[in-house]
C-alpha cells in the first residue's frame, strides 16, 4: 500500500520474505498467516508502513489442484482450455495482510490442462473513468480466447486496462497450467520393514533404468536408503516413496508421522545421524512438506550428471 520508495523499501523486504517461507512448503493460508504477523511487526516499528494485499496459489502438475488463499486481493481469473473466463470468486477475500486477528482460508480447484491463471492487483481494474465490475469485464474480454501466446496476452491487458495516467500501481502475472503424465511419476507403498530398504533401491533402479537416467542411479540409491531408513526407524507406517521425473528428479518418502526431521552434525563417535546430512549433501535442494495425515520428505537433484555431486573414495 502506498507509492514511492518507502513503499517500494516494505515491499521488498516482504518479496524476501515470501521467498523464504515459500521453501517451507506450508500451505497458502499459513503462509499468509506468517506474512500477516511480519507485517504487524513492520507497522509496530514504522507507522508509516500501510500494510499489503496477496494472492498466494501453490499448482500440482500431478493431481492438477491448485490451491489458492488471498489476503486483500481481487480473485483470479481462469481461461479454460476452450477460451471461456471465469473469476474464482469462492476463495475467501480475507482481509489485507497488518489488520491481524482474523484467519485466512483456502481454496481449491482442479485445473484442466493449459488453463490461463491471471493474477492480478486492484490497480488493473480499477481507474477513474469506471468501476470495478466494468473492469473485471474488459480484463474477461482481453483474455479470452484459447492458446494466446502469454506476451501478447500481457501487452493486450496492459493496453486495454491501463490508463497513460494511472493513479496505481500494477501487477500482472500469467500462468499456463501443464500436467506431468503419469509415465512421469512411480510411487509405491512399502511396509514399516527394514528389510524393505533393499526393494526400495531395486525399484528405484528399475524406474531410472526405464526413464534413462542411468547416471543418477548411484546418487538416487543413497537418497532413497536413507529417507525409507529414516522413516522406517523414526516414523510411522503407511510409507510411500514416488519418484518424478520432471525438469529435476524428485525424490519423495512419506510416512505417517508429524514429527520434524533434523539435520544434525554427527561426531566422529556417534553410529547414526549422518542420514540427512547426506541427502542435503546428495541433493541440490530438500525439504519436508506436512499434511493432515503426516509428511514427506523431498530431495530434488539435477537430470544432468554434470550438475550433480559426484562421490568417491580413495585407497
Amino acid at each position: 500500500t502506498g507509492h514511492g520508495l518507502h513503499a517500494a523499501a516494505v515491499m521488498g523486504r516482504l518479496r524476501t520474505a515470501v521467498h523464504a517461507i515459500a521453501d517451507l512448503d506450508l500451505d497458502p493460508d499459513e503462509v499468509l498467516t506468517h506474512l500477516d504477523d511480519l507485517v504487524i511487526r513492520l507497522t509496530e516499528e514504522d507507522p508509516d508502513c500501510q500494510g499489503a494485499t496477496c494472492l498466494y496459489a501453490v499448482y500440482d502438475p500431478i493431481s492438477r489442484v491448485c490451491t489458492f488463499a488471498r489476503a486483500g486481493n481481487p480473485p483470479p481469473a481462469l481461461v479454460r482450455p476452450d477460451g471461456g473466463v471465469e473469476f474464482c470468486d469462492d476463495i475467501p477475500p480475507g482481509p489485507p495482510l497488518g489488520l491481524g486477528g482474523l484467519p485466512f482460508e483456502t481454496a481449491e480447484r482442479k485445473l484442466a490442462e493449459g488453463t490461463l491463471l491471471a493474477l492480478y492487483t486492484d490497480g488493473l481494474i480499477e481507474a477513474p473513468e469506471r468501476d470495478v465490475d466494468a473492469g473485471l469485464d474488459r480484463l474477461a474480454r482481453t483474455v479470452a480466447g484459447p492458446g494466446r501466446p502469454l506476451e501478447q496476452l500481457c501487452d493486450a491487458v496492459v493496453a486495454s486496462l491501463v490508463p497513460e495516467r494511472r493513479l496505481d500501481d500494477v501487477a500482472l502475472l500469467l500462468a499456463r497450467t501443464r500436467v506431468l503424465e503419469a509415465e512421469r511419476v512411480g510411487s509405491w507403498e512399502l511396509p514399516v520393514d527394514p528389510a524393505l530398504v533393499a526393494e526400495a533401491r531395486v525399484l528405484t533402479d528399475r524406474q531410472l533404468a526405464d526413464w534413462d537416467l542411468e547416471p543418477l542411479t548411484f546418487t538416487t540409491e543413497l537418497i532413497v536408503s536413507e529417507l525409507v531408513t529414516n522413516a522406517i526407524r523414526h516414523a510411522r507406517g503407511p510409507i510411500r516413496l514416488r519418484l518424478i521425473h520432471a525438469d529435476s528428479l524428485i525424490c519423495e518418502v512419506s510416512d505417517g508421522s508429524l514429527s520434524a526431521p533434523h539435520l544434525r552434525r554427527a561426531r566422529t563417535t556417534d553410529e547414526g545421524g549422518r542420514g540427512l546430512f547426506l541427502v542435503a549433501q546428495l541433493a541440490s535442494r530438500w525439504g519436508a512438506r506436512y499434511g493432515r495425515d503426516g509428511k514427506t520428505i523431498w530431495a530434488e537433484q539435477p537430470l544432468s550428471p554434470d550438475g550433480a555431486l559426484l562421490l568417491g573414495c580413495g585407497a
